[in-house]
């Protein structure tokens, strides 16, 4: 279970990481792809600003790269040993998985790269600007 105040929690819901009260994207659906990229400039919450300094969302590449293949090594495992897929399945699986999943890699990316930098106030959860 996620608890607020917990880096998992911020990571996995996409809130603002310092008072985990407001998502930090317009649209939470990352699948609605025209909106994925588009994020609130402050936290209504505690103003906590999401763009720490210009292209600082740029780190979140590096992020990415992990994630993605922590996905692609997930879709390579379960196509092994549980469908028992030839290579040519193994592959087709990591390369529909990366697909199909982009979206969701991209926000969870970006999600761990801002928690590296701000991290959960709980005097900052209570104070409603």
């Amino acid at each position: 279970m996620l608890k607020k105040g917990t880096k998992a929690y911020s990571i996995l819901t996409g809130t603002c990481p310092k008072c985990h009260e407001e998502s930090m994207y317009k649209d939470k659906n990352p699948y609605h792809l025209g909106n994925l990229f588009e994020m609130h400039e402050r936290c209504s919450h505690c103003n906590t600003k999401y763009k720490i300094e210009p292209s600082f969302f740029f780190g979140a590449m590096y992020v990415s790269y992990s994630v993605g293949i922590a996905f692609a090594v997930a879709a390579a495992v379960i196509s092994y040993f549980v469908f028992n897929a030839s290579l040519m399945g193994i592959f087709i699986s990591i390369v529909g998985t990366l697909i199909v999943f982009m979206p969701l890699i991209v926000r969870i990316s970006r999600n761990i790269w801002i928690n590296f930098f701000i991290h959960y106030d709980a005097n900052a959860a209570k104070v409603k600007l």
